[in-house]
């Protein structure tokens, strides 16, 4: 099997599962069980598939040859009223695109200080692999900032917008789909743009054989 697409799959399964894992742990601590009653506090990437935006819209993104890959799973499970703290939405919304930053940083540091000595019999393919897996995940991380329902950035804003802008909340509630729909037809090369940022960030200097 081609290296670049095996990656592709172990990058997006990576990111989703371990995204969605990390909503379900952080609600979990913050005092809501119900991802763990609902077996979403799970690394089985299984749990968590939904068909289109798991399955349907990333093969069709990886076929298609797109400059980057990107999708959604199942809704992990919340209920706001469980939680501590004034800001516990923000905190399980903000978990899954941590996660997937600390994944392509971890990736990146192990690229960077692993000896010559192992490094030194590696192919280019199989060092890109490594690469794609990392910018799979910055992608789906950044990708899941953006404030738009049902995005994770988008709880973040409604969390800590105050209430005199209500309004703002009603709109994006409203037209999320549609505001969506916009930015992947036509903001994909914003997206594209603050991928390669952070990945030249992560990975600058480090030579591939």
């Amino acid at each position: 099997m081609d290296l670049t697409f095996l990656s592709q799959i172990i990058g997006f399964i990576t990111a989703l599962t371990v995204h969605e894992f990390s909503h379900a742990f952080i609600a979990n601590r913050l005092g809501d069980p119900t991802a763990k009653y609902a077996d979403r506090l799970s690394l089985n990437p299984l749990k968590h598939i939904d068909p289109f935006g798991t399955v349907l819209l990333p093969l069709i993104l990886i076929i298609s040859h797109a400059p980057f890959v990107f999708g959604w799973a199942k809704p992990v499970p919340v209920n706001p009223y469980n939680l501590k703290g004034k800001y516990g939405g923000t905190w399980v919304s903000l978990a899954g695109p941590a996660a997937n930053f600390l994944i392509a940083i971890f990736i990146a540091l192990v690229l960077r200080f692993l000896p010559d000595s192992i490094t030194a019999s590696w192919s280019n393919e199989f060092f890109r692999l490594f690469i794609f897996i990392a910018s799979i995940n910055v992608t789906f991380g950044l990708f899941n900032l953006i404030p738009v329902p049902p995005l994770d950035g988008s709880k973040i804003l409604m969390d800590i917008l105050p209430p005199s802008m209500n309004n703002v909340k009603e709109f994006l509630t409203r037209y999320g789909s549609i505001l969506l729909m916009i930015f992947i037809l036509f903001g994909g090369n914003l997206l594209f743009f603050g991928v390669m940022l952070i990945m030249s960030l992560l990975f600058n200097g480090i030579v591939i054989n």
